[in-house]
């Protein structure tokens, strides 16, 4: 009895979340099998594999997927080592750590759109930006980042504003870290080193792995930050699926290949994210 009640007072919650995730999938799937263009609305038709064979072969595709996979490796291992390294850091005690935390944490909380102007005119702009200040300080040519090295650019931005996550989240770990056991490597003549490796690591195993599968589920959808930015150029330099996705939907109005190509995207979240999740797994278990 008390298994049904649990299971009534359950269903409406589960019923509105399949209903939330199974509809708008439902209806791209739809979409992804006609041909549906809104400058053509006339010429709608069912086309089968049609749109996916025109997003798999569209020349900005297999850029587009190159891109989004080093852009979101390369985000990840920028903030899990980079984070990892200042949380560290600021762990030890010293005058003003409480403001420092805080200051090292408030990008986080910066709207993606906002970050990427700050970079794009105060930051990277070739004439008035600091990195051409500084370049010019010391007689060097200052370089246009988001032309020349676009990718690099966002990349740059993006783990700018997720560092501190991954800041906030070994942070947290750490304090609850056995102090003891520190101070008993010490006494044993345990260097840095050995203690980062044999204890250190170990306590932050599941947090490196929550901090991976959350910032994945993320960088695989970012888009304001090219939008802003490069508009996935030069050519298709710093394109992801998702802005290539966009680009078929507001530039070239296809929604079919567009459905086509958030179908793609929901496959290759989900191939990344169940290989997370089995790293996240076996962390558990330790």
């Amino acid at each position: 009895m008390n298994r049904t009640l649990v299971r009534l007072l359950q269903a409406p919650s589960i019923i509105v979340l399949l209903l939330w995730m199974i509809v708008p999938l439902s209806m791209t799937i739809y979409f992804s099998t006609i041909r549906y263009n809104l400058l053509y609305p006339e010429r709608t038709g069912f086309v089968g594999l049609g749109n996916y064979r025109f997003f798999w072969t569209d020349p900005g595709f297999f850029p587009a997927l190159a891109n989004t996979l080093v852009l979101v490796g390369s985000v990840l291992a920028v903030t899990v080592i980079l984070g990892l390294a200042i949380a560290i850091l600021i762990d030890r005690p010293f005058k003003g750590r409480g403001i420092v935390r805080v200051l090292l944490i408030s990008p986080f909380f910066i709207m993606p759109t906002v970050n990427a102007l700050i970079w794009k005119n105060m930051m990277f702009d070739p004439i008035r930006g600091i990195t051409a200040v500084i370049a010019r300080t010391f007689g060097a040519t200052p370089v246009d980042w988001l032309a020349n090295h676009p990718l690099l650019s966002v990349i740059i931005i993006v783990s700018w504003q997720w560092t501190p996550f991954a800041i906030l989240i070994f942070m947290t770990s750490l304090q609850s870290q056995d102090q003891e056991q520190k101070e008993a490597a010490t006494l044993d003549g345990a260097g840095f080193w050995s203690q980062f490796y044999n204890l250190t690591l170990p306590h932050l195993a599941r947090p490196i792995s929550i901090v991976l599968l959350i910032q994945m589920i993320f960088h695989l959808s970012i888009f304001a930050e090219i939008y802003v930015t490069t508009e996935g150029g030069p050519g298709f330099a710093s394109t992801n699926l998702t802005y290539l996705i966009y680009d078929e939907v507001f530039r070239g109005s296809n929604i079919g290949a567009a459905s086509a190509g958030g179908i793609f995207a929901v496959i290759l979240a989900n191939i990344v994210a169940i290989g997370l999740i089995r790293v996240v797994g076996k962390n558990l278990t330790v």
